[in-house]
């Protein structure tokens, strides 16, 4: 049997496996004209809340709209700030931005592409509000010590889960949370190519806090209460009822598509042992992976010639992020150093991840991959890399001095 064409994500694959049920319960929806806010949304709603063990699960447009319900619910004034990640997807800071508050971007962990917490200190003000720990590629962020750090200066945590939903992170004490559960709020996106994706747009905000799961519905309806009485300045954002009716249909199958993620992944591991030029993900112990991408880190060999070459070869690649956000226009921030993001803007290479991803196809990508590296050789030289990894070090001695100063200027005030 020849090999299927492969594909970033496949999900023509992955709904054939679906069809029969999927074209009924649209079918169904279409019939009920019921298109909006209808009984769908709610069971969804309340399926999810199930899933993630969560009290309050709040549907809406999108992921970016899940985002901006979040900071709009929590009273913040322009001005104030919220921390962020400097490596990751523009909605992030875009939403803090476009609430007129102002992004403070810091540095990632340069094996887990998540928050640096040795960074938080040195980024605190007087101003600053919040955090918004994104949980990159799949994998949790560092929650405890996070958690411990916002209730110190006390900050709300808003967890970006767009691409994480379904991981499951483990305190110390054993207890176990899902990603998106464990801050003050979570916002997943349901965008088509995500774990949980829908056949359009859609997004959802959860908490546990009753009071602002109530300010969560009421701004994204119009920040109406009651229909025609506006208590709060809203937006309308909410997902459809053909959309929650094909998300309760893969939600029952979102266990078993992180498990095939993961089979997928630990295949990729495996054909890449022994390859020098390559450094898989990592995986963090207290958080299970759910592969939303497999991001590699090329060493010794240009990155973008690798890209290329696979591009040629028929195999889909993309680089996740190409720009950190402090070089892009808008976030613009020269006046620190953020090592281990401009190192991983040159060396990431997210290769094709998803559910229906057959042996065969694992197996083509890497030959191809080996082939290209044993032809182009060195194209960046591990001085390059060696650099970046001196950059590293010299970043975090200065992190480590800068939060010193600032405990010191602290202790001094008081």
């Amino acid at each position: 049997e020849a090999m299927r064409p492969i594909q970033m994500v496949d999900l023509k694959t992955q709904h054939s496996h679906l069809q029969p049920e999927l074209n009924n319960k649209i079918l169904e929806v279409v019939e009920s004209a019921a298109y909006i806010k209808g009984a769908e949304v709610q069971k969804f709603e309340r399926e999810l809340e199930q899933y993630l063990n969560v009290k309050h699960v709040i549907a809406c447009a999108n992921g970016t709209d899940a985002l901006q319900l979040a900071m709009m619910s929590l009273g913040l004034k322009p001005g104030d700030e919220v921390i962020t990640t400097n490596f990751t997807y523009v909605a992030t800071a875009e939403i803090i931005a476009l609430l007129q508050l102002k992004p403070v971007l810091v540095d990632v962990h340069p094996d887990t592409f998540n928050i640096l917490i040795d960074e938080l200190e040195a980024a605190i003000t007087a101003k600053t509000k919040a955090i918004v720990p994104v949980h990159l590629f799949g994998q949790c962020s560092q929650m405890e010590e996070l958690l411990q750090f916002a209730k110190k200066h006390k900050l709300y945590v808003v967890e970006d889960t767009a691409q994480a939903i379904g991981a499951d992170y483990t305190f110390r004490d054993g207890r176990r949370a899902k990603a998106g559960t464990i801050g003050d709020i979570g916002t997943t996106s349901f965008f088509p190519s995500k774990n949980l994706g829908c056949m359009g747009d859609g997004g959802a905000i959860f908490t546990n806090n009753d009071d602002l799961a109530k300010q969560l519905r009421i701004i994204a309806n119009h920040g109406q209460s009651k229909q025609y009485y506006h208590d709060f300045v809203g937006i309308n954002s909410r997902l459809d009822s053909i959309q929650a009716a094909v998300l309760r249909i893969k939600l029952r199958h979102l266990e078993e598509y992180c498990h095939a993620r993961n089979e997928a992944a630990n295949r990729y591991d495996q054909l890449l042992a022994g390859v020098n030029e390559i450094i898989v993900p990592a995986r963090v112990k207290n958080s299970t992976h759910v592969f939303h991408q497999y991001v590699l880190k090329t060493r010794g060999v240009n990155r973008d010639d690798l890209k290329n070459y696979l591009n040629e070869c028929g195999i889909p690649c993309n680089i996740y992020y190409p720009v950190p956000l402090n070089e892009q226009l808008p976030y613009k921030d020269d006046s620190r150093k953020f090592a281990n993001t401009d190192y991983l803007c040159q060396s990431v290479l997210a290769l094709p991840m998803h559910t229906e991803l057959g042996e065969d196809q694992q197996a083509y990508i890497i030959n191809k991959l080996k082939e290209c590296i044993g032809s182009i050789g060195g194209g960046r030289d591990d001085i390059a890399q060696a650099g970046f990894e001196f950059d590293g070090k010299i970043n975090d001695l200065i992190s480590n001095i800068q939060n010193i100063i600032s405990e010191f200027i602290k202790k001094k005030e008081k």
